[in-house]
């Protein structure tokens, strides 16, 4: 598991099409049919332990939770964070007060 951090500093200024006080981060380039959509985990809710059938990216987007691998250690998580787990990982996340995240899952993920 990687842990990542998706936010406004650490995103580049757009200078072109007469653009102010525009920022702009990329996640991914994808070279490969990607599946992209959001999950919704509501208060106390828990999605079970499960391997990552194929690469699966994480970020959330709104609330705060945790995530842990199979050593059951649990990491927590808020807006702007991102997760990255391998193929075959085992994971488990979840929410004591709810979170939205966006899901990205592709055969390569390679993060810039």
């Amino acid at each position: 598991m990687q842990l990542f951090h998706f936010s406004q500093d650490l995103a580049k200024q757009i200078h072109s099409y007469q653009t102010i006080n525009a920022f702009y981060q990329k996640i991914i380039k994808t070279a490969v049919p990607t599946n992209i959509g959001f999950i919704y985990i509501a208060p106390n809710g828990v999605v079970g332990m499960h391997e990552a059938p194929v690469p699966q990216l994480l970020i959330v987007i709104q609330g705060e939770g945790w995530v842990c691998s199979e050593d059951g250690k649990r990491v927590d998580i808020a807006t702007g964070d991102g997760i990255l787990w391998q193929q075959g990982q085992a994971h488990e996340s979840g929410s004591t007060t709810g979170l939205t995240a966006l899901v990205i899952q592709a055969e390569q993920i390679n993060l810039t």
